[in-house]
């Protein structure tokens, strides 16, 4: 019986829908993690929307072409969901990651294609688009909306 109920509970759960919180038109921005760069004077107020439920704002232009899904990025990111509790931030550990575009969360391929080198971006980024409803235990809840400030530092 014990079992049954718990393939009841896990069954429910895999049910409720995805949960996500929009960020209200004219959101503050995002407090900065010491080391990040400056945000542009002009930096949107409001968060854009993708088809695909992505929202963002480039807080800082950069320069030259926007890499693709295929390039290898570096960046310096701080990753916090709604409570404002930070998951992960390589500021927090002084050192900028680099990884193939190709190879994360599908939030992260399509948002990294919307900033140059140099620029800062903001990201919330949808549980569908983010781990889903997995998550990833003891970290990001299922279904989470992920939020980040990234900066992409050079592009490969």
């Amino acid at each position: 019986m014990r079992r049954r109920a718990v393939l009841v509970v896990a069954l429910a759960l895999l049910a409720i829908p995805e949960i996500t919180v929009a960020q209200p038109a004219n959101a503050p921005l995002p407090p900065l993690p010491a080391g990040a760069g400056k945000v542009d004077a002009d930096a949107p107020q409001d968060l854009a929307t993708t088809a695909s439920g992505l929202q963002y704002r480039v807080l800082r232009r950069g320069a030259g072409g926007a890499p693709k899904a295929t390039n290898t990025v570096k960046v310096h990111y701080h990753g916090w969901l709604d409570d404002g509790k930070v998951f992960d931030s390589s500021y927090e550990r002084r050192e900028p990651i680099e990884f193939p575009l190709n190879g994360v969360i599908p939030g992260w391929t399509e948002g990294m294609q919307l900033v140059q080198p140099g620029g800062m971006i903001e990201l919330s980024i949808p549980g569908k688009l983010g781990y889903g409803p997995r998550g990833i235990p003891g970290t990001i809840p299922p279904n989470a909306t992920l939020h980040f400030l990234v900066e992409l530092l050079e592009v490969r």
